[in-house]
């Protein structure tokens, strides 16, 4: 039952509120998203191009999916405190390879308590959390090679997005407007941020100091908290921008483009809207497999296209700098 939940500020609090662009608050709410098995309005083509990939894989079965049920309580340790602005994957990982064995078996009891049967593999988990951690975080890395690190480009840019947005609204206007317009259920009184929906009490007394403001593009339309002290608490809420996430980008002025990196490169780099294989790109644009893959090898070393292992394919995806080019050559709208 949701009840109005309250976190106090002092000035030492809000002293200590930053925003964190996570790649584990990607990765928990990406798997529960394919894991409710129904077809997202905004994510359905990722979901689409992704589910095979997972199913083939077996991740749709393993430790994660045994740790993120469809509904309900995630383990926290899942969702490390970050300690800079952009924490990489791998260091996430290592922060949850480094959960005490206490904390992890008192979540799963959590999680248990909230109607997940832990299953075999949880059940391991809990006996000896230091070693199953690693298979824990191993797996982790291969979900996110197939399901997030082909898009995490076009991720990170709306994500980079939102965060611009809000550091520019608190230097005009302040920390209540952005408390204020970050989310439907929130609220600033000048003291406390209220939260309407939350499914349990939150206060100061229970949470540690300041505030971690964390966009995602798969938290949906709710708000997602993350309470353990001494860490500083944890809102996920949804980034703007999310709801045209896939929409295709304008098509860049490859006459510009191709100028400098050749026809063919260009054609390639124009064709990769969405993470694609030597042979899709072959059959796309008419170029021989062996062609493509000179070229896709050229781009990679210029840092323009990355390689991703999804089963016995190889999935390229177009990197920032890519993505800053294209949009650099789009055509400019007419004022």
């Amino acid at each position: 039952m949701a009840v109005l939940a309250e976190l106090a500020f002092s000035v030492g609090d809000l002293a200590r509120v930053r925003f964190v662009v996570s790649p584990m608050w990607e990765v928990g709410p990406s798997m529960r998203l394919l894991r409710s098995g129904t077809a997202h309005p905004v994510h359905r083509a990722w979901a689409r191009q992704v589910g095979p990939r997972l199913a083939a894989a077996g991740l749709d079965r393993g430790w994660l999916a045994a740790l993120i049920p469809p509904s309900g309580y995630v383990p926290d340790f899942l969702n490390p405190a970050p300690k800079g602005p952009a924490p990489t994957l791998q260091e996430e990982l290592a922060a949850i390879r480094a959960t005490p064995d206490g904390r992890v078996r008192e979540e799963l009891d959590r999680l248990r308590q909230d109607g997940s049967r832990l299953g075999p593999r949880l059940g391991h988990l809990y006996a000896e959390p230091s070693v199953h951690l690693v298979r824990v975080t191993e797996e982790i890395a291969a979900y996110w090679e197939l399901a997030l690190a082909p898009y995490w480009a076009r991720l990170r840019t709306c994500l980079d997005a939102d965060v611009y947005h809000r550091t520019r609204q608190v230097a005009e206007h302040g920390v209540g407007r952005l408390f204020n317009d970050l989310h439907p259920s929130l609220s600033w009184d000048d003291s406390a941020l209220r939260l309407s929906s939350r499914p349990g009490p939150l206060s100061r007394r229970t949470a540690g100091a300041g505030l971690l403001l964390i966009p995602s593009v798969f938290t949906g339309p709710g708000l997602f908290t993350r309470v353990t002290p001494p860490d500083p608490p944890q809102l996920a809420y949804p980034a703007r921008g999310t709801g045209t996430l896939w929409a295709p980008r304008p098509v860049a002025r490859t006459d510009a483009v191709a100028a400098v990196l050749g026809r063919s490169r260009t054609l390639l780099l124009a064709e990769l809207q969405s993470p694609a294989s030597t042979t899709e790109l072959a059959l796309r644009t008419g170029l021989s497999a062996p062609a493509v893959s000179q070229c896709l090898t050229a781009l990679r070393d210029a840092g323009l296209v990355s390689a991703h292992r999804a089963g016995r394919s190889v999935l390229y995806a177009r990197t920032f700098a890519a993505e800053t080019l294209l949009a650099a050559s789009a055509p400019s709208p007419h004022l």
